[in-house]
């Protein structure tokens, strides 16, 4: 029985709930109200979890939580990832300064993971996670009583789970004609699962999944004739020692000046005696030596900037100095597939994120995006609607730059938004107004094949058949990818827009790309057509409408 909750007890409470969702992550990706295979929130959950399992392990449970809530942080990824960060970063923030907690504490802690999460979201939509996690807290709190303990806290918040995840269907209209629950809560319910069964007494543990990282290092980018650019990517956890210093009078400034002097993109905060840095460097070990003068180090990670997630593929080479004039604005955007990247690139693209429908990038991906770019503000293009929480939580956590999010939510917004992007209007605000009007003209359908039989928009979705879609409504679904792209552009009134771009799916053959080609220009002869090989996976043609 568990009256008193420490630090040890709830990474290990973690560490099981990451455990079952890995078990169950298929069944949460398919809970997808399309038909198609882009379903990713159990993927998207599981790696925002399983940032929060890379933590010094502390019996102080405030301490803990805080490690665990910054880990989660930069590793969230999609809605519902940047949800569950939250959720636990409010935990966090309500455990703060605790060494250990009884179980009023906890509840007060929960319910402050309700307010942050759903302070999270501009608009906050009732039937997913946020309805979930609310209505189970303010549940089992309500039951709390002189005699109850954490197992029958757990018990109480996980049945009004239950419950709360079988309404959702009733709150949004979508979930019911899909016939499905919000994968959100369904994740969240397993995490929380997990956790129970540790708090049971289960020994769980958990291996990180090789989705967590989704960029193979490729060695080959620096030979034995290469030169150095771009300096090693080096972050540590030090932990001031007694006997080098006299911690209570540590000049933690001037620490943090020394720093910036012999590097860049330096990032430090303290918690306590341990000190987080992160630093760009040519000579690591002059930063090594010189922190070690203060304390030793707990955690250590040294990375070539080079290889670091083949961002030399991506990124306009710059040099590496430290002292170099910024220029007014930079440009970040999101996108998969060859084709697609370099078109954003050739578009004046600073840096390309990789990303999109089912592999959403994370917090930390758009940070470091970040700091590769020497700028004053960085206007960001997610190009995805699952992916503007992330960029914006990472737009929140930068504080190099002025970070502006353009709320592009599909690649043809982006295309056509950075295309006619103007930065000599007399302010960054007036720019955003002006990209947002472009964003409003644009429509972006797509053609994805079907994974299963379904009824939704009052089409019948056969499996195997194509349809096609514009945001979340379905219009056609044809047996054949070019007669549904046929059909999709005739329902949607090509002929009317001046422009129309085709961008091909990495299923495309050459040939389909030029019969496809042929019969948009037969049929639409006063329509400016153009077409790009984007090798983009899961959607097999891309239209977008100027």
């Amino acid at each position: 029985m568990v009256k008193y909750l420490d630090g040890n007890m709830f990474l290990k409470m973690l560490n099981a709930g990451a455990a079952n969702l890995a078990q169950n992550k298929e069944d949460i990706n398919n809970l997808n109200v399309f038909p198609i295979p882009d379903g990713d929130t159990g993927d998207n959950m599981l790696m925002t979890a399983e940032g929060g399992l890379s933590v010094v392990p502390e019996n102080e449970l405030g301490k803990t939580a805080a490690y665990i809530s910054d880990g989660m942080l930069l590793s969230a990824r999609g809605n519902s990832g940047v949800i569950l960060s939250r959720i636990f970063s409010g935990i966090a923030k309500g455990l703060r300064g605790i060494s250990d907690c009884d179980l009023k504490s906890f509840d007060l802690a929960m319910n402050n993971g309700v307010k942050e999460s759903y302070g999270a979201v501009s608009k906050p939509v009732e039937g997913t996670i946020l309805t979930v996690f609310r209505e189970g807290v303010r549940f089992a709190g309500e039951r709390i009583n002189s005699g109850s303990t954490f197992e029958s806290y757990f018990k109480d918040l996980l049945a009004e789970f239950k419950r709360s995840l079988d309404r959702t269907p009733d709150l949004l209209d979508v979930l019911k004609e899909s016939g499905v629950v919000d994968s959100g809560g369904a994740g969240l319910i397993c995490i929380f699962n997990g956790m129970n069964d540790a708090l049971n007494g289960a020994e769980i543990s958990h291996v990180t999944s090789s989705s967590a990282s989704s960029h193979k290092l490729d060695v080959d980018m620096f030979t034995s004739d290469s030169v150095l650019e771009f300096g090693y990517c080096t972050e540590f956890l030090l932990r001031l020692q007694s006997s080098k210093i006299d911690i209570d009078s540590f000049d933690f400034d001037g620490f943090s000046k020394h720093l910036n002097e012999i590097g860049d993109s330096v990032v430090t905060f303290a918690d306590g005696t341990i000190i987080k840095v992160h630093i760009h460097t040519k000579t690591p070990g002059e930063v090594l030596d010189y922190c070690q003068n203060f304390g030793e180090f707990l955690t250590m990670k040294i990375e070539n900037m080079t290889l670091q997630h083949n961002e030399t593929e991506n990124v306009k080479k710059q040099t590496f100095k430290k002292k170099a004039i910024k220029k007014p604005y930079g440009i970040v955007s999101v996108a998969s597939g060859k084709g697609i990247k370099d078109t954003f690139i050739n578009l004046g693209c600073d840096f390309v994120v990789e990303g999109g429908q089912s592999m959403n990038p994370s917090t930390e991906d758009f940070i470091k995006a970040f700091e590769k770019i020497h700028a004053d503000t960085i206007l960001v293009y997610p190009n995805n609607g699952n992916i503007i929480l992330g960029a914006q939580q990472a737009a929140d956590l930068y504080n190099e730059a002025e970070i502006r999010i353009i709320p592009t939510k599909t690649v043809g917004e982006g295309y056509a938004a950075i295309s006619m992007l103007d930065t000599s209007l007399s302010s960054t605000d007036d720019i955003i107004t002006e990209q947002k009007e472009i964003i409003s003209s644009v429509v972006t359908g797509v053609i994805s094949k079907a994974v299963r039989d379904t009824e939704k928009d009052g089409i019948a979705v056969t499996k195997d058949d194509y349809i096609g879609f514009v945001g979340d409504k379905i219009i056609v679904d044809d047996g054949d990818k070019q007669d549904a792209l046929m059909l999709l552009a005739e329902k949607l009134n090509a002929s009317r827009y001046d422009i129309m771009l085709v961008i091909y799916g990495d299923s495309v053959s050459e040939d389909d790309c030029r019969e496809v080609e042929k019969m948009l220009r037969a049929k639409y002869r006063r329509t400016e057509i153009v077409s790009i090989f984007g090798g983009q996976p899961i959607y097999d043609y891309i239209l977008v409408l100027e």
